[in-house]
């Protein structure tokens, strides 16, 4: 089946790793001072597709990192992360909290995955879901376009989903790294913009 006669039904945007703890003044980033003013801009940026989607009956899925609480409830991290971001502690990207939901602007999302690494395949049950769900298109954009977003692309399309790229509804924390990235997914994946696809779904 061509993406192009794939409905909008069985259509989801993966929206990656755009959560309170990345994304707002009080989550565990923002406490911190981190970011980059291309990824504060996302949410906004992508909000008209999430609404467009979301009005024609296409599925929102939120694929959150996910810091799992070991014993006496302290993160269980890798320690390549645990020195990139030593700023990480207890409570920071917890199951279930504000900081790991998606982010308030964006909310709610149809479909909810924790992830523990950058794809949101890797040992979740995403797969699974958007199987039952009869989902075979995936519109994919979030942060960081070379981590989360490239990961999560490549592995849909190895798993034959139908998978489109935003170019513009992705970011990184630099633009010549995010425009690398975009390159490298062109053999994988289409790549589009949000005004791209809000045309193709409002048009339908």
């Amino acid at each position: 089946m061509s993406g192009q006669s794939i409905p909008i039904e069985k259509t989801g945007l993966i929206i990656v790793d755009l959560t309170n703890d990345f994304l707002a003044p009080d989550g565990a980033y923002g406490r911190a001072g981190q970011g980059a003013p291309e990824i504060a801009a996302l949410s906004e940026r992508i909000k008209p597709l999430v609404d467009v989607m979301r009005a024609k009956g296409g599925y929102i899925i939120s694929a959150q990192f996910t810091l799992v609480p070991g014993k006496g409830g302290e993160p269980i991290i890798s320690p390549h992360l645990k020195e990139l971001r030593p700023f990480l502690g207890k409570g920071d990207f917890a199951p279930g909290t504000w900081g790991n939901s998606l982010i308030d602007d964006l909310a709610p999302a149809d479909l909810i995955v924790e992830k523990v690494a950058y794809s949101a395949f890797y040992m979740t049950r995403l797969e699974w879901v958007l199987r039952k769900c009869g989902i075979e298109k995936l519109v994919i954009g979030g942060i960081v376009t070379n981590g989360g977003v490239a990961s999560t692309v490549r592995d849909a399309h190895v798993r034959d989903f139908e998978t489109i790229t935003l170019s513009d509804g992705s970011a990184a924390f630099s633009q010549e790294t995010h425009e690398t990235a975009i390159a490298a997914l062109k053999p994988v994946s289409r790549i589009a913009t949000i005004a791209d696809m809000i045309a193709e779904f409002e048009a339908r």
